[in-house]
């Protein structure tokens, strides 16, 4: 595996970006790998959360050296504190994140896949919301993850720590009234989007997000979404997200080469 950082210039939001990614690549790590194996690579989107940015999965979880036999690129974007949404102050991140992004991946690599079936996402807390906001707001990705995600409704009642300024969370969405039906709201994207991805999500019994989750999945299932939905103990914290993206892979169609196989 190749492991890149990349910087880039983003024409929706009029700055350069970084994104890092983990690439396939022939080597003596994977001889049986040939040539033709790496065209048509599935794709996966490795999303971050508040305190996060795009090197935060590869410092704080085993990402790179999991996937080292598994044929499947990771992408891992930054979306700054903007919530994978086009805010209100004017910079698009969602535009920038779901369509320029996966744009601008397949131009630098080729290689790479655009075959929605081959196309995934995942993220946790702020990158949860990201995951689905993306899964069920375009017809891009075929499975989206959360883990511990902030699957809200209207941020304000209090399912994200209180301390985050009212201010912050009008200069993302707008005028929280009208979160409920609108093009942020995980449940209105989920009842007009016709393509259905596949849907996991994970959340720690002593989360404090854990109501939310309990209280949206059984919303998705009444709209006919096929979604895995897992509990265990944990809390909100990197040591349980370093464990479940295991999970995810294992979930996601990609022969996911599990390590206890690896010599």
């Amino acid at each position: 595996m190749a492991f890149l950082q990349v910087n880039y210039y983003s024409q929706v939001l009029g700055m350069d970006r970084h994104m890092n990614v983990i690439l396939p690549e022939l080597s003596d790590h994977n001889p049986s790998w040939t040539a033709d194996m790496l065209q048509d690579i599935p794709v996966l989107y490795l999303l971050h959360g508040m305190s996060g940015d795009q090197d935060i999965w590869q410092r704080r979880t085993s990402i790179e050296r999991l996937v080292r036999q598994t044929i499947v690129a990771v992408v891992m974007p930054s979306t700054d504190l903007a919530w994978y949404t086009n805010t209100t102050y004017g910079l698009n991140y969602f535009d920038a994140l779901a369509e320029e992004l996966p744009n601008k991946v397949a131009s630098l690599f080729p290689q790479l896949s655009t075959k929605r079936e081959k196309n995934f996402v995942a993220g946790l807390s702020m990158g949860g919301y990201g995951a689905f906001k993306l899964g069920l707001g375009t017809t891009r990705f075929s499975y989206a993850a959360s883990l511990s995600g902030a699957l809200v409704g209207n941020p304000q009642f209090g399912t994200i720590p209180d301390e985050t300024p009212h201010d912050y969370w009008t200069g993302i969405f707008g005028d929280l009234d009208k979160f409920v039906g609108s093009d942020n709201d995980l449940l209105a994207l989920a009842k007009k989007n016709t393509h259905k991805p596949q849907l996991y999500a994970w959340i720690g019994e002593q989360d404090y997000l854990k109501p939310t989750n309990d209280d949206f999945i059984p919303k998705l299932r009444d709209l006919n979404y096929d979604i895995t939905f897992e509990t265990a103990p944990g809390k909100h914290e990197w040591y349980y997200w370093d464990k479940k993206i295991e999970r995810v892979l294992e979930w996601l169609p990609i022969n996911y080469v599990p390590e206890e196989r690896l010599s």
